[in-house]
């Protein structure tokens, strides 16, 4: 029997949330008689305009009202699938009337929650503290992306709590196979808000280019800057993050110790596995469970234990490859869409 359903994401597919969560999986999906509608609230311009630095409040206005029509038509389908919330910042009597007399699943990537129970504005913490709670609490499943968003959920008092991380399509992903060149490529992916990460590691960067011949290759940071390093920044593109990654000879997650990075759910470390190249990231959040110390990478919190990793890599070949190679499996095994795809399709068709 087809299922029906309507996924109401926040972005377009510009959006890594909704690329990893929703729109990769929709081939999959409809080849299993899924029939699914996709309304995202913000389009991919604004998706560019944030990553710009040009946000602006005037342009939400119209698309929340699109969003509020779109979620009330839903007498048409089995089942809503909805990233996060349906309204961001506002109360939650508005997806209690766009959600009544239909089912939905919730889809968390990350501590959406903290945006409003750790803001530093009164009245965002006073109205909409326990909003992401409640809406947990309704939906017929939590999909969480890792345990720290599982935990809350169930706290919360969600009634089924799922957890499957954020992957990558193996078809996608083609191995390294150029071996060191004479300069140590460190290289990091993201977008121009979570380069900021990369300014703590600047003393780390300088000890390296002094003691080796070191080259620091960013893809998606924007136009960051870090005091004496000389990077390298190249614009993301979906058709060449891949080709870029595989010229990293280390890929690199660093994270700030805070509840909001106990969310995120490492997509840049798998990211960096699935091209077989070995990984050092903070552990916190799901990054404890991403990297194998020693296996596929390495741990690091304080400068220096950043600055050893780095070297123990940069010094031995070897051992990148051997990490590199134990990476990719690990990705096979865990962290692709061909182990969960099949997965999420039995939780939404249960969920109807």
């Amino acid at each position: 029997m087809t299922c029906k359903i309507l996924a109401l994401t926040k972005y377009g597919d510009l959006g890594g949330s909704n690329r990893y969560r929703f729109y990769q999986y929709l081939p999959y999906l409809k080849s299993q008689d899924f029939d699914i509608t996709v309304a995202h609230l913000l389009d991919n311009t604004y998706v560019t305009n944030v990553n710009a630095g040009k946000r602006k409040i005037g342009n939400i206005l119209l698309p929340y009202l699109q969003r509020l029509f779109s979620s009330l038509s839903h007498k048409n389908y089995d089942l809503l699938w909805i990233e996060k919330e349906l309204f961001p910042y506002l109360p939650l009597w508005f997806e209690t009337i766009a959600t009544q007399n239909i089912p939905y699943v919730v889809d968390y990537d990350d501590a959406q929650f903290h945006r409003y129970d750790h803001s530093s504005y009164k009245l965002v913490k006073m109205f909409l503290s326990q909003k992401i709670d409640k809406v947990m609490a309704n939906a017929r499943l939590v999909i969480a992306g890792n345990k720290y968003i599982a935990e809350r959920a169930a706290r919360a008092g969600a009634k089924r709590i799922e957890i499957i991380p954020t992957v990558i399509d193996l078809d996608r992903y083609s191995l390294k196979t150029n071996p060191h060149s004479d300069a140590f490529n460190i290289g990091w992916i993201g977008s121009p808000i979570t380069s900021t990460y990369l300014k703590s590691l600047q003393s780390v960067f300088q000890t390296l280019t002094e003691q080796r011949n070191c080259q620091f290759t960013l893809v998606g940071a924007g136009n960051l800057e870090i005091d004496n390093i000389d990077l390298t920044i190249k614009k993301w593109g979906e058709h060449s993050e891949v080709e870029d990654i595989k010229t990293f000879d280390v890929g690199i997650m660093p994270l700030h110790n805070t509840p909001w990075e106990q969310g995120k759910c490492g997509i840049k470390l798998i990211q960096y596995m699935a091209c077989a190249v070995p990984v050092i990231g903070t552990p916190i959040g799901a990054n404890r469970e991403i990297i194998h110390p020693g296996e596929n990478g390495f741990y690091a919190e304080s400068l220096d234990e950043w600055t050893e990793a780095l070297l123990a890599l940069a010094n031995d070949p070897q051992l990148c490859s051997q990490m590199g190679v134990k990476g990719r499996e690990i990705v096979e095994s865990e962290y692709c869409l061909q182990v969960t795809a099949p997965r999420l399709a039995q939780l939404l068709r249960s969920s109807i």
